[in-house]
Protein backbone atom coordinates (compact mmCIF):
# COMPACT_ATOMS: atom_id res chain seq x y z
CA UNK A 1 0.00 0.00 0.00
CA UNK A 2 3.01 2.62 1.26
CA UNK A 3 4.97 1.35 -2.59
CA UNK A 4 1.61 2.82 -4.38
CA UNK A 5 1.21 6.04 -2.47
CA UNK A 6 4.71 6.92 -3.52
CA UNK A 7 4.45 5.79 -6.93
CA UNK A 8 1.20 7.99 -7.46
CA UNK A 9 3.39 10.66 -5.82
CA UNK A 10 6.24 10.18 -7.97
CA UNK A 11 3.37 9.99 -11.01
CA UNK A 12 2.09 13.17 -9.85
CA UNK A 13 5.33 15.08 -9.65
CA UNK A 14 6.87 13.64 -12.98
CA UNK A 15 3.03 14.24 -14.83
CA UNK A 16 2.39 17.59 -13.40
CA UNK A 17 4.71 19.65 -12.19
CA UNK A 18 2.71 23.01 -12.66
CA UNK A 19 0.47 22.16 -10.39
CA UNK A 20 2.48 21.77 -7.04
CA UNK A 21 3.91 25.06 -7.69
CA UNK A 22 2.51 28.15 -5.69
CA UNK A 23 2.87 30.76 -8.59
CA UNK A 24 -0.51 31.99 -9.89
CA UNK A 25 -2.32 30.25 -13.27
CA UNK A 26 -1.64 32.88 -15.98
CA UNK A 27 -3.10 35.86 -16.44
CA UNK A 28 -4.46 35.85 -13.27
CA UNK A 29 -2.00 38.05 -11.20
CA UNK A 30 -0.32 41.42 -12.22
CA UNK A 31 3.60 40.74 -13.65
CA UNK A 32 6.34 41.69 -11.05
CA UNK A 33 7.02 44.63 -13.71
CA UNK A 34 4.53 46.37 -14.05
CA UNK A 35 3.46 46.12 -9.90
CA UNK A 36 5.55 48.98 -7.68
CA UNK A 37 7.51 47.49 -5.45
CA UNK A 38 7.22 47.56 -1.41
CA UNK A 39 9.93 50.32 -0.97
CA UNK A 40 8.26 52.99 -3.95
CA UNK A 41 4.96 52.31 -1.65
CA UNK A 42 6.53 52.67 1.38
CA UNK A 43 8.50 56.34 0.04
CA UNK A 44 5.16 57.56 -1.36
CA UNK A 45 3.50 57.30 2.06
CA UNK A 46 6.13 58.89 3.79
CA UNK A 47 6.02 62.09 1.20
CA UNK A 48 2.34 61.68 2.05
CA UNK A 49 3.06 61.90 5.76
CA UNK A 50 5.89 64.67 5.46
CA UNK A 51 3.42 66.81 3.30
CA UNK A 52 0.76 66.47 6.05
CA UNK A 53 3.19 67.33 9.12
CA UNK A 54 4.53 70.27 6.64
CA UNK A 55 0.81 71.63 6.29
CA UNK A 56 0.24 70.85 10.09
CA UNK A 57 2.97 72.97 10.87
CA UNK A 58 2.68 75.58 8.96
CA UNK A 59 -1.25 76.04 10.27
CA UNK A 60 0.17 75.60 13.71
CA UNK A 61 2.52 78.56 13.21
CA UNK A 62 0.05 80.95 11.52
CA UNK A 63 -2.10 79.91 14.41
CA UNK A 64 0.37 81.02 16.82
CA UNK A 65 1.39 84.04 14.85
CA UNK A 66 -2.34 84.99 14.83
CA UNK A 67 -2.55 84.76 18.90
CA UNK A 68 0.72 86.74 19.54
CA UNK A 69 -0.41 89.35 17.27
CA UNK A 70 -3.66 89.39 19.36
CA UNK A 71 -1.85 89.02 22.80
CA UNK A 72 0.17 92.21 21.66
CA UNK A 73 -2.98 94.36 20.79
CA UNK A 74 -4.63 93.36 23.83
CA UNK A 75 -1.55 94.39 25.63
CA UNK A 76 -1.21 97.87 23.92
CA UNK A 77 -4.72 98.67 24.10
CA UNK A 78 -4.61 98.23 27.96
CA UNK A 79 -1.68 100.65 28.17
CA UNK A 80 -3.47 103.57 26.56
CA UNK A 81 -6.07 105.37 28.69
CA UNK A 82 -9.59 105.22 27.25
CA UNK A 83 -11.07 108.31 25.69
CA UNK A 84 -14.41 109.00 26.19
Amino acid sequence: MASCARAAALLLLLLAPGLLRAEPAAGSAIPAESRPCVDCHAFEFMQRALQDLKKTAYNLDSRTETLLLQAERRALCECWPAVS
